[in-house]
């Protein structure tokens, strides 16, 4: 059938603007659909088909695409492929009653979704993730705009000054050398900011064998899923610093209920267990750069269906880097033997992971966990090559951080060796074992 078009509406009198397409070959879902987003006061276009979806994008404006995954002749990620490629500017979301993984999947890498929403949905839900989606667009087009503004500005600029380009271009070049120290300077207190922060984690390992090296494994999983999941830059690093002190909480137990598997545990020594993570939040708190990571840290043991602590918190309510940690965390933890007595191999605690898929672990977490093609430590894309230690010569940079065997850190990334570096080095090794360290091919002696 044709499409149809419901009563348009302004930004005036609480109504929202937007046009929006919903694209499904069952007549009472696009009914429902139209009430629902028409009582809203958004206007709305629908079409029972792929084919009739692409018709109506051709003659009319469309700020937001809802298109339904299974449907004849043309399914979903065929048409949103289609959508992305001559409308790239709409936003597109895909509507399934199927858990599909691999179909939703298609749709994401071929008609790059920006969400999708399982039938039934919930409504408030389904407005909200709309509102979303069109708030985003309307700040990406926002965005353009003042980048043209700019351009425009810029050009005006240019030629009425034109008579003051070579104090302009001498101003440039002083500003973008005070821009490049500060660049500078922001990336050494980062780094020795990460390199604070994992001497720290270290310590809280020291009196537990089987946790030497656990914080710096779970902080770079945790890092790896949560690119897979494209946070942001600054989330990402919440949750590897959280990563690396998740448990913090930990650092008042005694030895016994240190090295005791949360398994064994009962009555106070389970009650002190479960105070952790709200512990670790609090030694967190008065530093304000850490906030953000101690939050994560406190929810870090919640469960996605409500059975964890220490608030008992349900899906979505879990801050989305406590979901991640929680899961990097158990994957380690069922190989080192503290959840349990018997320590799981790499492809046992991978199917223990996916087996809790919706209960205790968030699906689309454990999704993104799926797609690491390798669940161990992941390694910098920095090109690097080994050398022993009786090899290193002054300006050397390490590519990786430098762990002992125990999991300890000697050495964080990035630090350019010196005489006296590398005697330090050779006098650990002297006194431990043969150690292998990783520098830039860049900074390595030929």
């Amino acid at each position: 059938m044709g499409a149809v078009l419901s009563g348009r509406f302004s930004a005036s009198n609480g109504a929202h603007s937007g046009v929006i397409l919903f694209v499904d070959d069952e007549p009472n879902i696009l009914s429902s659909l139209r009430r629902l987003f028409r009582s809203e006061g958004y206007q709305t276009l629908i079409a029972e088909s792929g084919e009739a979806g692409l018709k109506i994008l051709e003659t009319e404006s469309v700020d937001l695409i809802v298109s339904d995954m299974r449907m004849p002749e043309m399914d979903g990620a065929h048409f949103l492929e289609i959508a992305r490629a001559r409308w790239p500017d709409t936003m597109r979301l895909l509507l399934t009653g199927y858990a599909d993984v691999s179909s939703i999947m298609q749709a994401v890498n071929r008609g790059e979704i920006y969400r999708y929403i399982t039938k039934p949905w919930d409504e408030n839900e389904i407005l909200l993730i709309v509102r979303q989606a069109l708030e985003r667009k309307a700040l990406e087009h926002e965005r353009q705009r003042l980048e043209e503004l700019t351009c425009v500005q810029n050009d005006e600029l240019t030629l009425l000054n034109a008579s003051l380009e070579k104090k302009v271009e001498a101003r440039t070049i002083e500003i973008k050398r005070m821009h490049d120290g500060l660049i500078v300077s922001n990336e050494k207190l980062r780094v020795n900011f990460l390199t604070s922060i994992k001497m720290f984690s270290n310590l809280i390992e020291i009196r537990g064998k089987r946790l030497a090296g656990h914080s710096i494994r779970v902080a770079d999983l945790a890092n790896t899923i949560a690119k897979k999941m494209e946070l942001e830059a600054s989330e990402i690093q919440q949750v590897f610093v959280a990563g690396l002190l998740h448990n913090i909480g930990k650092i008042g137990f005694s030895d016994e209920l240190l090295a005791m598997p949360v398994s064994l545990m009962n009555g106070q020594n389970l009650a002190l267990y479960r105070k952790y993570p709200a512990r670790g939040e609090q030694l967190l708190m008065p530093l304000e750069d850490l906030q953000g990571a101690a939050k994560i840290v406190r929810s870090h043991q919640e469960r996605f269906d409500g059975a964890g602590f220490p608030d008992q918190l349900t899906g979505f309510n879990i801050p989305l880097g406590s979901r991640i940690v929680a899961l990097a965390s158990d994957f380690h933890n069922l190989q080192i033997g503290t959840l349990s007595q018997r320590c799981l191999r790499s492809e046992e605690a991978v199917a223990a992971i996916l087996e809790n898929q919706g209960k205790r672990y968030d699906p689309a977490v454990v999704n993104a966990f799926r797609n690491v093609k390798k669940y161990d430590v992941t390694v910098d894309k920095i090109q690097a090559i080994s050398i022993y230690a009786k090899n290193l010569q002054p300006g050397m940079i390490i590519a990786r951080d430098l762990i002992t065997n125990d999991g300890f850190l000697l050495l964080s990334a990035g630090h350019v060796l010196n005489e006296r570096l590398i005697r330090q080095i050779l006098e650990f090794e002297a006194s431990t074992v043969v150690i292998t360290i990783y520098v830039r091919s860049e900074g390595a002696a030929t």
